[in-house]
């Protein structure tokens, strides 16, 4: 294998996998995240590419005992990061930690998670099949029972629907810290948005991957322990700042191609779309449908904060009398990509009823937003 110049001028010889880890204040999950690393059974060549975004705990001090162990095991082992005052970010760490790795594949691993055995050879062989694609995993969350909805959806959506439900709350169809793919779709696709807290730059990687036409998989297996707690960035991100990303893309995906579209949802989600939506696109939406009688008997939706005299009014429909296509803003249910489940979701299962009656093809007839 060639070897690979870093941008600091060093050169390494090339490994198969870099497993980038960006880190910050994850002491106390790093033994078990790292003895994981080390028992991986992939049998090509690895490295550990760790970034510590200024940590303020023993985190560089942990890696660091951990490097003779995993050398010994043939695992490389690249340590940096910075001491400034405050962190630059988990998008800069992990530009960062991927500048100064020299694998072929990049495996994305969080100091807070941990990784089956299996995780890198597997997906690996997956990558094979899918060229130009992040590839993901199942995932066990911990502690048991959080986020379980969310969960349930990370591990059943099917293949069609990694690409179709890319608009919904949840973010990437395959989640952030289970990612793989290839260094040459990371330089097409990034670098990761460098903004730091408050700025999703998982979900707008996502999002100009797709641009690029790139895929989307899964092993469908479960590769990941996937930590769940209240310090994770994750939750630094507002839903406002979601909200936008995600009605951007969607016009710019999908509603471009349609002439006219149908909100599935009277409500105030529905409304809320509707108003978020450009001019052009606010004339292309025909109708909003609903099933509750409350709100189809009222007859119309006027916007009230519109600017055009006469305001618009917008008809509300039940969903039978409607014309797809439509933009579904109910809320999603856990289990809608089961063939055969016990609905226990926020529709009771009607929703689904619903859209089978009309004989939909979900990608084609209809698209999941919230």
């Amino acid at each position: 294998m060639n070897p690979r110049v870093t941008r600091n001028g060093a050169q390494r010889r090339a490994v198969d996998v870099s497993i980038i880890m960006p880190m910050y204040n994850a002491s106390c999950w790093l033994d078990e995240c790292l003895q994981a690393v080390l028992q991986q059974d992939f049998p090509g060549t690895m490295e550990l590419s760790v970034f510590d975004d200024a940590s303020t705990d023993d985190s560089r001090k942990v890696v660091e005992g951990w490097k003779k162990k995993l050398e010994a095991r043939g695992i490389s082992v690249v340590i940096s990061g910075h001491n400034s005052p405050q962190p630059r970010g988990v998008g800069y760490a992990k530009n960062k930690a991927i500048t100064q790795s020299s694998g072929e594949y990049l495996c994305f691993q969080d100091a807070d998670d941990v990784m089956l055995p299996q995780r890198v050879r597997l997906q690996y062989e997956a990558t094979f099949l899918h060229p130009n694609s992040l590839i993901g995993c199942k995932v066990q969350r911990t502690p048991e029972g959080s986020t379980e909805r969310y969960t349930r959806w990370i591990n059943t959506i099917t293949q069609n629907q990694l690409l179709t439900q890319a608009y919904t709350s949840h973010g990437p169809t395959v989640v952030m810290p289970t990612w793989f793919c290839s260094r040459n779709w990371y330089l097409k696709v990034g670098p990761f948005d460098e903004a730091g807290k408050g700025v999703p730059e998982d979900l707008l990687f996502f999002y100009q991957s797709l641009r690029q036409r790139g895929g989307v998989a899964r092993v469908d297996q479960c590769l990941l322990v996937y930590r769940y707690h209240e310090k994770a960035t994750t939750h630094s991100v507002t839903e406002e700042t979601i909200w936008k990303l995600r009605v951007d893309f969607l016009q710019e995906q999908v509603l471009s191609r349609w002439e006219s579209f149908t909100i599935w949802n009277a409500g105030k989600q529905g409304r809320k779309l509707y108003r978020s939506l450009s001019p052009t696109n606010q004339e292309r939406v025909k109708a909003l449908c609903d099933v509750d009688d409350n709100k189809i008997k009222k007859g119309f939706y006027t916007y009230e904060e519109s600017k055009q005299r006469p305001k618009p009014k917008i008809p509300v429909l039940h969903y039978k009398d409607a014309a797809a296509p439509f933009i579904i803003c109910v809320k999603l249910p856990c289990c809608f990509c089961v063939v055969v489940v016990s609905y226990k979701d926020m529709t009771g299962g009607v929703l689904e009823e619903n859209l089978n009656s009309l004989l939909l093809k979900e990608g084609t007839d209809f698209y999941h937003f919230n």
